[in-house]
């Protein structure tokens, strides 16, 4: 059942990735004299980010343990070795892992169970531990602690979706609102701005961050502790024992304490030896021993939520658009050029920029300029407005496939031109364009996808989530977002074709 539900995602997982013989990685690296390591600048700081003096160049001190990880290997096969760094997003590095890729992951991943029962995991390179932050007072002490995120009214807590952090706050302040956001910066930026009103982070980023906000203080002691491992693929046994010997050789020389006192995250957490040993492996094969019912009781209630969320960005900024755009099309055809003109840069500039630079614009600009509005409505304006510049060129098309003969008609009955366009132009116009507009809402429902940079939890976010944190059941999520998805959209095409046929001359 479950392999069913994920056949699609398989077969576009087969299609995209290349053959890889797992167990001759080291050789490979060996003979070739580098490993790629996969992180994402995205994240960044004290991770990986771009240099500030080089935007070209890429630092943090994950990259300098994949450095000195590389020298550790250049001793042992006497030979240059050169780790290098391959770009993509944080949460899809284990799928570029598994598709051969990549050689391992080194980007602050945490060790869970469930990714140990699916990668092959390090020995930890470092013990982070998890920092709450809220707004401080006048006295630099933080106004919202542990405590008060259980006193009503109800506490809204930013964090990095599929990140410790969330299960944290999931497992231990149930009474709390999770927002889930894709960077780190823009939940602590949102804490600054009333948004929410506290954030909780990976230690290591509350430390490198709190120049950029002062106005945040620490609340309490760090909770969570974890490991940050390298993952790489199941199998690759002499790869994961050279990483484990250039960790233990790097730890033991003091180069790791060296490059943390370099970033200013060296903890006393990093001198307890517990924590520098993996947990017990929980081997067991619950994942793909679960039953269907299990999988559904488990995922099912999350992703027909976030589905419901889709249909309701969909319902809400689709019509808007559908309206916005008549009215333009009509302006730039039969209105004066003063206002044509300017109709026409306001379609080339939503066209030719992207939907997730106008979100940001909408919720992260427009409040420092006095219009400040929840993600939910700048999801729906954001969507609205840049589908509105494809409904006017569509609804233009259609506007001028009505022969002209039928306006002068109308005229030369005593119509006015308005209501000629309400009564005889924009009915045929709109009959004419009915599959493109149809087309259009069908692909809204998947660009709801990019809302989750402003906080939306919709169907992909939710499904990225739940696929980070059970990584063993990426095919069957997969296909169930799918099913979703194919249930959203093919009823508009069986609309569209009622609609065509009532509607036809």
């Amino acid at each position: 059942m479950l392999r069913s539900l994920g056949l699609i995602a398989l077969l576009a997982l087969s299609s995209s990735a290349r053959p890889c013989s797992v167990g001759d990685t080291l050789d490979s690296i060996r003979a070739r004299g580098w490993f790629a390591f996969g992180g994402d600048q995205e994240g960044g700081g004290p991770y990986i980010y771009p240099d500030p003096a080089n935007s070209a160049h890429t630092i943090g001190f994950d990259v300098e343990i994949a450095g000195a990880i590389a020298g550790e290997f250049a001793r042992e096969f006497g030979k240059p070795i050169e780790a290098r760094f391959a770009q993509g997003p944080w949460d899809k590095l284990p799928d570029q892992l598994k598709t051969g890729r990549i050689d391992c992951v080194i980007d602050g991943y945490e060790w869970t169970s469930a990714r140990a029962r699916d990668m092959s995991a390090s020995l930890p390179y470092y013990a982070y531990e998890l920092q709450l932050l809220s707004l401080a007072d006048e006295r630099g002490v933080a106004r919202i602690d542990w405590a008060a995120l259980a006193s009503a009214p109800k506490k809204k807590v930013g964090v990095l979706g599929g990140s410790a952090a969330e299960r944290y706050i999931e497992e231990h302040c149930p009474n709390v609102e999770i927002v889930s956001y894709d960077g780190v910066t823009n939940a602590m930026g949102d804490v600054v701005s009333g948004r929410v009103d506290a954030t909780l982070q990976d230690l290591p980023i509350a430390i490198f961050y709190h120049k950029d906000f002062p106005a945040l203080a620490r609340a309490g002691e760090p909770v969570g502790p974890g490991r940050y491992v390298v993952y790489m693929r199941r199998g690759d046994e002499s790869l994961h024992n050279a990483v484990d010997r250039a960790i233990v050789s790097l730890r033991d020389r003091g180069v790791l304490r060296s490059i943390y006192e370099k970033y200013g995250i060296w903890t006393q957490a990093q001198n307890d030896p517990t924590f520098m040993q993996l947990p017990a492996d929980e081997k067991s094969d619950e994942a793909s021993g679960r039953s269907a019912a299990e999988f559904f009781g488990k995922h099912g209630k999350t992703l027909v939520q976030s589905a419901g969320m889709t249909v309701l960005l969909s319902i809400l900024s689709m019509p808007l658009a559908i309206a916005l755009g008549i009215l333009i099309a009509l302006g730039r055809l039969y209105g004066p050029k003063l206002v044509a003109w300017p109709l026409s840069v306001y379609v080339e500039v939503l066209r030719g920029t992207p939907l997730m630079l106008q979100l940001f614009v909408i919720f992260y600009v427009l409040p420092n300029l006095g219009l400040r509005l929840d993600a939910l409505a700048s999801a729906v304006l954001g969507l609205a407005i840049n589908y509105s510049a494809y409904e006017a060129e569509i609804y233009r098309a259609g506007l001028q496939a009505v022969p002209q003969g039928q306006m002068e008609a109308a005229l030369s009955l005593g119509m006015a031109r308005s209501l000629a366009l309400r009564r005889i132009v924009v009915p045929q116009a709109v009959r004419i364009v009915i599959p493109a507009v149809t087309n259009d809402f069908i692909a809204l429902f998947k660009d709801t996808s990019v809302c989750s940079v402003i906080t939306v939890v919709e169907l992909t976010k939710s499904y990225n989530i739940a696929a980070m944190n059970n990584p063993s059941e990426v095919l069957p999520l997969a296909g169930c977002a799918a099913l979703l998805y194919l249930a959203m959209s093919y009823p508009l095409s069986l609309l569209s074709g009622r609609l065509e046929q009532r509607l036809r001359p």
